[in-house]
């Protein structure tokens, strides 16, 4: 037996490996099928300057002629471009002329007009013009665009100061067939040096600003000569200047003379430099005329309120406020204070432009008008601005309807319907209020929802919200504090949510009052200085009902002691089985008094301990909470817009639940029991809990992105209570997290999913993720996923789930898998599948790959970028 099935193995593994080296040869094939033998596919281009490789991205940008894209080497675009046909319309004819009665059947089956149809179709000219589409064509080698690029490099090298570069390039196409390697070569020379830097003003106002500021300039003597510090020159004195008075400040004003000696020799090269600043140049039909720039102050500043209205709406009228004018028609809607608080311009005041940035923000940050409309009018004579502000409100009362289709690990398919109705301007203040309904039905196959609809569990809920457009603590001047620039904003919520058929059935109460800030674009705060949440569990007896894993360990145990006068009552044998199990919830309940008060099993024994552990995690689970907190928020980025892949992001926040209700029942005396101190019967929340949150992408190339993130959370319970709510705390797995594992099923520790939703007060978290292009609006990605929850400073005692130190990282759980993402603009459609990699609820020994297979592979969906 032996002797017959090693070579049948052999056999069958060479077979496999014939297929794999076919494979190879028709890709290898396949990617010059499009190439004729007298030309040559680009599939590399280098770029030497003074014989040293330049691995500049910039750089290599500036050649035409770039290699096919390629997925992970795999040049997958070109080969969907070389699976279409060239002319379908002729390979359709010769097919329907290649038999002779072919066509004239067709015509008998459909008709002339429809066999025409037929080689317009999708099936015959449309998939081929969509594998053109969604392909690449061959990156044929043309020397044209090659003598182009060394023109373009030498620029690129001239304006670095190498105004002497010679280039040249080299062609191979000798290692692979009908392949063409292209290296770019650059002979620098010696750069230019800068000599002497002096300046040309004709404007005294502009000379005297420049003077004023030239030491921060990034052009200096003695530094090689670089365009683009120029540049940075010319952008740098613009803003200088109309953050200085000259509003009107024109950048094409600005130029440099440079004057190089070229009759220098050797190592000496050197230039003077020139700067230039032209008065200001006004352009008619026929005429060019200038003038001196000047400093510009403001003299009057108008607020129109109603610019958008019709002037049979009502005469025009006015108000003065301060320094400040205010036109309206009728009646003035809002409080003059409110107006002159958005805008940053006063009388006497020189003209900024960074006072009319801020300004638009802030005036849209009101959220009661449209974009507004800022025109300035000069008196050149006496240097003097006058500012008209045009405001077109919003309306007073509007409503909107919103409906979204969700996902979730609790159900299949939900549908989601929102309508707000929201009032402007409530108070005259630009106060804004909202109210939301909203009403979510959702499929679940929950076994133990006993409704057999499609959709069976449901969830409604409403919410009221009162937005400030400032920091509103009564009797307390915040502005000189955080100033308005900063878009201060306070929110007072108040809002309750119902669930059906969704775990205890919750009701939910939550009031917030909260305050946020943003000193520019990169930083923003946010404090609230009360967060209160009541939490109420409907149907609590349904706990076993809905944690069916602590019911299987409970029952597991109580089978034992089945014939004990003390629990025979709580078990019933199902129909159809022979084995009995307790009741619920009248046989859980009685089994646990049994264990707990009348001594059904030992203190000490192992039983014990684990029915102590599943009531403990049911009475959490099933309390109500009260939760009395406030917490402070701080957020960080460099991002410069969307497009921008190379930035970080670090958010900070800290929470603090309980103190406040701790410190007032030490002057009014609270029910208590357990221990515990009670508000209207429910045992309020204390902890302290903090979060560290840092991402950072890197861009690897043009389309290739690298992305990490960090995080890690904790909540220590003290003083009233000894654990952290279920809503508070942390869980790991899913979507967003650790991909190889499902939401709640990892953790706490190196336990083995002991529970139905698992969750801690402590998290470690680490993601890495390789984003790539792979067709049109398809993108991919590898990823890595590391990762754990551990219980911490609270009431559990099992050392598997414990963090103990340094060796619980050990219990770090490592995930990785691949994904694939489809680009809708507005949003990003996720798919990834997660391989577990290193489990620590394995044995030590089998903790490395032994689930990385596809049947124990973990799919996710997700929608936008997971961090």
């Amino acid at each position: 037996m032996i002797s017959m099935g090693t070579p049948l193995c052999i056999k069958k593994n060479m077979a496999k490996i014939s297929l794999l080296l076919l494979a190879i040869a028709f890709t290898s094939c396949n990617s010059l099928r499009r190439v004729e033998d007298d030309e040559r596919l680009v599939s590399r281009n280098s770029i030497f300057a003074d014989d040293e490789k330049i691995k500049n991205e910039d750089i290599e940008s500036l050649i035409l002629q770039k290699p096919n894209s390629s997925v992970l080497g795999y040049p997958l675009r070109l080969n969907l471009y070389n699976l279409a046909k060239i002319n379908p319309d002729s390979s359709y004819h010769a097919w329907l002329y290649r038999k002779e009665k072919r066509k004239q059947h067709l015509v008998n089956l459909l008709s002339e007009k429809q066999v025409g149809r037929l080689g317009e179709s999708f099936l015959v000219k449309g998939l081929s013009e969509w594998l053109k589409k969604i392909g690449e064509a061959p990156v044929i080698l043309d020397t044209a665009a090659t003598r182009k690029t060394l023109q373009r490099l030498s620029a690129y090298y001239g304006s670095k100061g190498y105004f002497n570069n010679t280039t040249t390039y080299a062609i191979d196409s000798l290692k692979r067939k009908r392949r063409a390697e292209v290296a770019y070569k650059i002979n620098l020379g010696i750069p230019y040096f800068i000599d002497s830097i002096s300046h040309d003003i004709s404007s005294k106002s502009i000379d005297s600003l420049y003077i004023l500021h030239r030491k921060g300039s990034p052009i200096k003597t003695g530094e090689q000569f670089d365009l683009n510090q120029f540049n940075s020159e010319r952008e740098r004195l613009t803003a200088i200047f109309r953050n200085s008075g000259v509003y009107n400040f024109q950048e094409s004003s600005i130029t440099f003379e440079i004057v190089r000696d070229s009759t220098a020799i050797g190592d000496d090269k050197a230039m003077d430099i020139k700067l230039k600043i032209d008065d200001l140049k006004k352009r008619t039909e026929n005429t060019v005329t200038t003038s001196k720039y000047q400093v510009y102050k403001f003299d009057k500043i108008n607020i129109y309120t109603d610019y958008l209205f019709n002037e049979s709406d009502g005469e025009l009228r006015f108000e003065r406020f301060g320094d400040y004018t205010i036109f309206y028609r009728n009646k003035l809607r809002f409080k003059p204070k409110t107006l002159t608080d958005a805008i940053f311009f006063t009388k006497d005041s020189v003209y900024r432009d960074i006072d009319r940035i801020r300004t638009i923000r802030q005036i849209t940050n009101l959220n009661v008008f449209k974009y507004p409309t800022i025109n300035t009018e000069e008196d050149s004579i006496n240097s003097r601005l006058t500012a008209n502000i045009y405001l077109s409100a919003r309306p007073k009362y509007s409503s909107g309807t919103d409906f979204n289709v969700t996902h979730s690990n609790i159900q299949q398919v939900g549908l989601e319907v929102s309508q707000s109705l929201q009032a402007r301007n409530l108070f005259r203040g630009a106060e804004n209020l909202s109210l939301t309904g909203r009403v979510n039905l959702g499929s679940s196959r929950d076994p133990d929802i006993t409704d057999n609809r499609f959709f069976n569990i449901l969830e409604y809920g409403l919410d009221l919200n009162l937005n400030f457009p400032r920091i509103w603590i009564p009797f307390v001047n915040t502005s000189k504090i955080i100033p308005n620039y900063m878009l201060p904003q306070t929110r007072m919520a108040i809002g309750t949510t119902s669930q059906r058929n969704i775990g205890l059935d919750k009701q939910t109460f939550n009031t917030v009052l909260g305050y946020n800030w943003t000193p520019n674009d990169f930083k923003k705060h946010a404090v609230e200085l009360l967060n209160v949440q009541f939490v109420r569990n409907l149907n609590p007896e349904r706990f076993f009902n809905v944690y069916r894993t602590s019911y299987n360990l409970l029952n597991g145990i109580a089978v034992n002691y089945e014939t004990n006068p003390l629990v025979t009552e709580f078990f019933e044998t199902p129909e159809g089985s022979n084995t009995a199990n307790l009741i619920i919830p009248e046989g859980t309940d009685g089994f646990i008094d049994a264990v707990e008060n009348q001594g059904l099993i030992p203190i000490g024994d192992p039983d014990y301990e684990q029915v102590i552990r599943i009531e403990e995690r049911r009475q959490r689970l099933s309390e109500n909470n009260l939760i009395f907190a406030s917490n402070y928020n701080f957020s960080k980025n460099n991002r410069n817009g969307i497009t921008d892949n190379n930035f970080y992001q670090f958010r900070f926040k800290i929470e603090s639940a309980g103190n406040l209700l701790s410190g007032i029942s030490k002057l009014i005396p609270f029910n208590e029991k357990d221990n515990k101190l009670l508000i209207f019967g429910v045992p309020y929340s204390q902890y302290v809990k903090t979060e560290f949150d840092f991402i950072k992408y890197w861009t690897l190339s043009r389309t290739d992105v690298l992305a990490f993130r960090s995080f890690f959370g904790i909540a220590v319970p003290y003083g009233n209570a000894d654990n952290i709510p279920f809503v508070r705390s942390y869980f790991a797995g899913g979507s967003n997290d650790n991909r190889a594992w499902y939401p709640y099923s990892l953790g706490p520790g190196r336990t083995q999913a002991i529970n139905d939703f698992n969750e801690a007060n402590l998290k470690i978290a680490f993601n890495l993720e390789y984003r790539f292009p792979v067709v049109g609006d398809i993108k991919g990605a590898l990823f890595a996923d590391a990762g754990n929850i551990w219980n911490v400073f609270d009431n559990v005692d099992d050392p598997n789930a414990v963090f103990s130190g340094f060796d619980s990282l050990a219990d770090i759980a490592l995930g990785s898998g691949f994904g694939i993402r489809y680009d809708f603009t507005y949003f990003l459609f996720r798919v990834d599948l997660g391989f577990k990699t290193y489990n620590p609820a394995e044995e030590p020994s089998k903790r490395w790959f032994r689930d990385y297979n596809f049947g124990n592979s973990v799919l996710q969906i997700g929608i936008n970028y997971p961090f």
